[in-house]
């Protein structure tokens, strides 16, 4: 299958050179974290562990064969006690069908079902595709109305919520056919945004010339967003990113976060000017 995506593959290869950027680009007053205080942040984190309240399901992004999971799952392990990670890549596969049966699969061998029969409550951080997989796999189908990812909160990392700036290029991919912005597979997530109670909370580089920062937010959300650092892919390495990672972990030990909620909703309309004269 991959052999059919080379356009998106050099695309992906090329943006590393072409979307580097620098973390002394504009400040998000709702992000407003350096580089150098959220690595301290994440010190403190890792001095002193907390337990998770749930187990944390890490998902990759298109065509990683576990870059992205296995450094996010190790970070997790690095800040919290005992944390119950699963984490899934999504390498040499067909459909977003397959993805959901993969993750589902790996979290019911994992983490099994509770009293009553149904899913584990996880939180979800999801990089790139990884997002779209997540809020996919959430659904109820009838024919398995138990068979579902039971989220309480999704992160996200750069995903193509209303789809992926370079998908448009020729493909034979359905996976890359299907993020592309008003796809069938897109608008069928929207329209079944009703049928979902979790937030989520969406985190974006400046220049992410892959996904499109303004892309990286379900429509009616703001994305939360840091410029890029410098000599850095701003879509390829925003999973290792400390403000990122930083604002996560402090949402997972139930501590303030350093983004502002009001970005969610208020400032919707300031933050896509800012996005916009950023990239």
């Amino acid at each position: 299958m991959l052999r059919h995506s080379s356009p998106l593959l050099f695309a992906l290869a090329a943006s590393v050179a072409l979307s580097t950027g620098c973390a002394t680009g504009p400040v998000n007053p709702e992000f407003p974290l350096s580089v150098g205080d959220a690595q301290a942040d994440l010190r403190r984190i890792r001095s002193s562990p907390t337990s998770l309240a749930r187990p944390v399901v890490v998902l990759g992004g298109w065509a990683d064969p576990g870059f992205a999971t296995s450094t996010l799952r190790q970070s997790i392990e690095k800040s919290f006690v005992a944390p119950r990670v699963v984490d899934v890549s999504f390498v040499l596969i067909g459909d977003f069908d397959d993805c959901r049966e993969r993750v589902l699969d790996r979290v019911d061998e994992a983490l099994g079902r509770d009293d009553d029969g149904q899913p584990i409550e996880v939180d979800v951080i999801a990089v790139s595709m990884g997002g779209v997989v997540a809020r996919y796999a959430a659904v109820e189908r009838d024919a398995e109305p138990a068979r579902r990812l039971r989220i309480a909160r999704l992160f996200t990392i750069a995903s193509p919520h209303r789809g992926a700036a370079m998908a448009p290029l020729p493909t034979f991919d359905p996976l890359q056919i299907a993020m592309r912005p008003g796809s069938p597979f897109l608008a069928q997530l929207e329209s079944e945004r009703s049928r979902q109670d979790f937030p989520i909370i969406p985190y974006v580089r400046l220049g992410d010339a892959i996904v499109g920062s303004e892309q990286a937010a379900p429509f009616g959300q703001a994305v939360f967003w840091v410029p890029n650092r410098p000599l850095e892919g701003a879509h390829l390495t925003a999973f290792s990113d400390p403000r990122i990672q930083a604002d996560i972990f402090r949402r997972l030990r139930g501590e303030p976060p350093h983004t502002a909620t009001r970005s969610i909703k208020s400032s919707m309309t300031a933050s896509a000017v800012n996005l916009k004269a950023s990239e």
